[in-house]
């Protein structure tokens, strides 16, 4: 076990206090299923959404790059996969993810970014509030590298108004992520 998932982080001034109340249902019993179930009295909740990484990192008072966005695209053309397949990509706050780069690392023809309505159909979140995991379908799962630069990352917790803190490699390991770079280049 990782001292991520035992100890409780340091919570930066002014991030209200850990809220379990806050925790949706679907999110909590995704936590207790992957033997997280602390993690649920570290949830943070704001009284202002978090839906855009900006938000979230500046709720948490952290850097962008240690919030982790869990974006939704459609994989079209992969092996095996009648019609679009949705993938989940994690990513840092400050990046933008590739679109080249995430087909390639598929080995799909073509993905685009999904809307609204496959996002909450396939997660059972709504945008800004999707986690990492607990997810209504399990779908393939990318995390960029650059998630591992930080001690600890910030995630949303199922809603646009909490998140949770949590070790990357805990992080990718427990959404059952591959690890690739799928940032898009920058000039």
């Amino acid at each position: 076990m990782s001292t991520s998932e035992t100890t409780a982080p340091a919570v930066p001034e002014g991030v209200p206090e850990a809220a379990p109340s806050v925790v949706l249902p679907r999110f909590a019993e995704a936590l207790r299923e992957l033997g997280l179930a602390g993690v649920a009295a570290r949830v943070r909740k704001f009284p202002e959404a978090t839906r855009t990484a900006e938000e979230a990192a500046a709720a948490v008072g952290c850097e962008l790059d240690a919030i982790v966005k869990s974006l939704i695209f459609a994989a079209h053309g992969l092996p095996g996969a009648e019609g679009p397949v949705p993938v989940l990509v994690l990513l840092d706050g400050a990046s933008r993810a590739g679109l080249d780069q995430v087909r390639d690392a598929l080995g799909a023809t073509k993905v685009t970014r999904a809307k609204a309505d496959l996002v909450r159909e396939t997660t059972g979140y709504a945008i800004g509030g999707v986690p990492p995991f607990g997810h209504r379908t399990r779908t393939p799962v990318l995390a960029d590298r650059r998630l591992l630069a930080h001690p600890e990352v910030w995630a949303a917790a199922g809603t646009p108004h909490t998140v949770f803190p949590m070790a990357p490699a805990d992080l990718v390991r427990h959404a059952g992520a591959t690890l690739v770079d799928v940032r898009e280049p920058t000039a």
